[in-house]
């Protein structure tokens, strides 16, 4: 788990690096900063409850570090949205960074069309007003626990294969 947290943390360097708003990029960076360290915190607690005794407040730390961990790596793909959306900048010819801008330029078109669609909804309340149906907006975090891995990735994975790593 610590090191999908890496890998997270990898992927949110990448798109802070392409991000074209500098209030996206910041927010960006300080939610990878504190996943990354939350990872490693994780990475530290577990090797420690490998190699001691059992007991009930290591494995209470070791959920809790796991928890937050979770909590961050929810609040980077947040901020990567919102980075996403804003617009980032093509990407080097690296195919890690390519990789990672094309998985958020795919999540941006579902976004889009996913609008677009909502706004032709032809429903409308007594007022005029659009209404929304109950479908929610796709995200990030969805497409990564959803994502098939790419055929250049050869072997069963669970998950999206990004940067050496799933997700």
């Amino acid at each position: 788990i610590a090191s999908e947290g890496q890998v997270l943390v990898k992927f949110g360097q990448v798109v802070a690096k392409h991000c074209q708003d500098k209030r996206c990029c910041l927010e960006l960076l300080s939610a990878t900063e504190q996943t990354q360290t939350i990872s490693r915190q994780l990475g530290i607690v577990a090797r420690v409850k490998a190699v001691t005794a059992e007991s009930k407040s290591s494995s209470e730390l070791l959920v809790s570090n796991a928890q937050r961990l979770l909590q961050g790596a929810e609040e980077v793909l947040r901020a990567a949205e919102a980075a996403s959306i804003t617009g980032l900048q093509q990407p080097l010819p690296d195919p890690e960074e390519e990789e990672v801008a094309a998985f958020c330029m795919q999540w941006r078109a579902e976004l889009q069309w996913h609008r677009a669609r909502e706004a032709q909804s032809s429903q409308r309340d007594e007022l005029g007003l659009r209404r929304t149906r109950a479908g929610a907006e796709p995200t990030l975090t969805a497409m990564v626990q959803t994502q098939t891995p790419p055929a250049r990735h050869p072997g069963p994975v669970k998950g999206h294969k990004m940067m050496g790593s799933t997700l």
